[in-house]
C-alpha cells in the first residue's frame, strides 16, 4: 500500500458492493486460498471487517495441493515428517469448488452464472453485465474477457482454436516465430490475451468440476528436509511444482466467447514487487481509470 491506499480486498469488496445496490442484490463472494494463506486471509478480512461487504455473503475454502518432487522424481519431505505439497494451480478452482461444498451451496442458492477472477487485477469487474449479456446472447457456457497484447512478446496467455476446441496458449509455450504472425487487418494473429476474467453457467462448472485437467510444471526453489533431517534451503531452483490452469477447461466446449476489453479500463495486474505489473504501476492505472 502507498499513503492512503487500498487493499487489494478492498477494491473487490467495493466492486462487489457497487453491483449489489445497482441491481438491487446480494452477490455471494466465494473466495479461494491456500492451506499457506488461508489462515492469514481470514484473519485479515475479520479485522477489517471484510472491507464492509456482508459476512454471510462470504464463503471462504481452500484449494487442493499436489506433492513436489527433486528433479530426480523424488518427494520432499517437510518439517513434520511428511510429503511436501504446494497449491495445484489455478485449474484446481472446480474441483475445490465441488471438494469443499461451494458448487452444492451455489446451486441450493439458485445460482446461474459463475464469475472467476484473480484478486491481483485492481481493475477487475466481477459483475459485468456485458460479459453476461454476451454469453447469453451467443448461448456459450463460458464467455471470457480478453485485452490486446502489448507487445508479441508480453508474458500472457493467448486465445487460440486447437482441434476445433477453444484454447489458451501459455507465452512459454508459443513459438516465437507465431507470435509474431500478423493478420489482414495488420493486428497480431496470437494476440487476445487471456487476463483470468472468466464467466461461467453452473453447468460448465459442474462439467469440468469432474474432468481431469492436464498438469503443467515449473521449476522452483522449495526447502525441504534431508535424510539426516535437517531442513535444507536451496539457493537454486531445486523442484518441481505441479499445476493446472483455469483455461484448460475451455476444450471441454466446443465454443466460448471473448469480449475484447480496453487495458486502460480492464487489466491493471499485480504481479511484481517493483517495475511492470508492480503495486505502483496497477496504482497509476487505478487512479487513471477513476479520474476519466
Amino acid at each position: 500500500m502507498y499513503g492512503k491506499g487500498k487493499y487489494l480486498f478492498e477494491i473487490l469488496a467495493e466492486n462487489l458492493k457497487e453491483a449489489n445496490k445497482k441491481y438491487g442484490v446480494v452477490i455471494t463472494w466465494y473466495i479461494m486460498t491456500s492451506k499457506e494463506n488461508n489462515g492469514e486471509t481470514v484473519a485479515f478480512l475479520e479485522k477489517n471487517n471484510y472491507f464492509g461487504y456482508d459476512k454471510k455473503s462470504v464463503v471462504i475454502f481452500t484449494q487442493s495441493e499436489l506433492p513436489l518432487v527433486d528433479t530426480e522424481g523424488k518427494l520432499l519431505i517437510n518439517k513434520e515428517k511428511k510429503i511436501r505439497e504446494a497449491s495445484d494451480g489455478n485449474g484446481g478452482t472446480y474441483t475445490s469448488l465441488r471438494r469443499s461444498g461451494c458448487l452444492a451451496d451455489m446451486k441450493e442458492k439458485g445460482i446461474k452464472w459463475i464469475f472467476i477472477g484473480g484478486v491481483d487485477n485492481v481493475l477487475l469487474k466481477m459483475a459485468d453485465v456485458t460479459l453476461l449479456g454476451m454469453a447469453i446472447k451467443k448461448g456459450v457456457q463460458i464467455a471470457s474477457k480478453s485485452v490486446v497484447k502489448a507487445n508479441p512478446h508480453e508474458k500472457v496467455g493467448v486465445f487460440c482454436k486447437m482441434n476445433g476446441h477453444p484454447k489458451v496458449i501459455e507465452y512459454a509455450e508459443l513459438p516465437e516465430k507465431m507470435a509474431e504472425e500478423i493478420d489482414e487487418e495488420g493486428e497480431l494473429k496470437y494476440g487476445e490475451s487471456h487476463i483470468m476474467c472468466n464467466l461461467y453457467t453452473i453447468d460448465a462448472i459442474e462439467k469440468v468440476s469432474k474432468e481431469n485437467l492436464m498438469y503443467h510444471s515449473a521449476l522452483k526453489k522449495n526447502s525441504y528436509i534431508d535424510e539426516n533431517g535437517r531442513e535444507i534451503i536451496p539457493e537454486e531452483p531445486n523442484s518441481y511444482k505441479f499445476e493446472s490452469f483455469i483455461f484448460d477447461a475451455f476444450e471441454f466446449f466446443d465454443d466460448i466467447a471473448i469480449l475484447r476489453g480496453k487495458r486502460e479500463d480492464d487489466f491493471a495486474p499485480v504481479k511484481n514487487k517493483e517495475g511492470v505489473d508492480s503495486p505502483k504501476t496497477a496504482k497509476e492505472l487505478y487512479e487513471k481509470f477513476w479520474n476519466r
